[in-house]
């Protein structure tokens, strides 16, 4: 897949309904999606050096992470995915995975994945067995996605994003998780490939502060520290 750009903005709930009106007569609710959206569950990797966290952090230039996602607590649709962001470019590369090997990988059995054609597979079982891949953290949110043509151009408004500690079961929708941004704010997503038509960008929020580079992966990282460290104080 070509890198694509990536613009996220933190907004209230109030700025989210209202975007979505103006955006109305110009872009398309995604047809794929339900009628409310659809929940996204991200189990993310990292290895013994916490590399994806720490290079996030340094905003080192080139960087990965690892992750597997589902879609409504289902398993009809498995995913393993690599997302790569080379300065302010983003690519993502993904592969389907069925439930038994899904099962290997978490019971740290990856071997099936250098066996599968695609470098993503190979590539996810060469850092489990040199560099110590292994899960950190469930991220779940709510996606409401929206299209738009020209430019190749992907909206999404991201609520209720939660932290929740991984424990064994990726299908598990009722595992705690804890809510990892203040009440009454989202994440407003913008992706396009070559370029953002005026008709869209002009509708963006425009405040510096709206705008943000922190990830989702680092934002429950966060938030499941800050609540381990209260049990633990406890």
């Amino acid at each position: 897949m070509a890198f694509r750009h990536e613009l996220k903005f933190l907004i209230s709930e109030s700025e989210e309904k209202a975007l979505q009106e103006r955006w109305k007569p110009i872009i398309s609710y995604d047809k794929h999606a339900g009628p409310t959206g659809y929940t996204i569950r991200s189990l993310y990797f990292d290895d013994y050096y916490e590399a994806a966290l720490y290079d996030k952090l340094a905003g080192v230039n080139e960087r990965q992470k690892y992750r597997i996602r589902i879609y409504d607590g289902r398993d009809d649709v498995i995913r393993l995915e690599r997302k790569e962001k080379v300065g302010q470019y983003i690519r993502k590369t993904g592969a389907s995975l069925g439930r038994a090997e899904l099962e290997g990988i978490l019971s740290g059995e990856a071997g099936g994945m250098f066996a599968r054609p695609e470098k993503l597979c190979q590539d996810f079982y060469m850092e489990t067995v040199m560099n110590g891949l292994h899960p950190v953290v469930l991220v779940d949110y709510d996606r409401l996605p929206f299209v738009f043509p020209y430019g190749d151009v992907r909206v999404t408004f991201d609520e209720h994003v939660r932290a929740g500690a991984w424990a064994g079961d990726l299908f598990d929708m009722d595992t705690p998780a804890y809510e990892a941004l203040p009440p009454g704010v989202c994440i407003l997503e913008v992706k396009f490939t070559e370029y953002l038509p005026d008709v869209v960008r002009d509708l963006l929020p425009t405040s510096d502060a709206a705008r943000v580079a922190a990830s989702k992966y680092v934002m429950c990282l966060q938030k499941r520290a800050e609540m381990l460290g209260r049990a633990a104080a406890e």
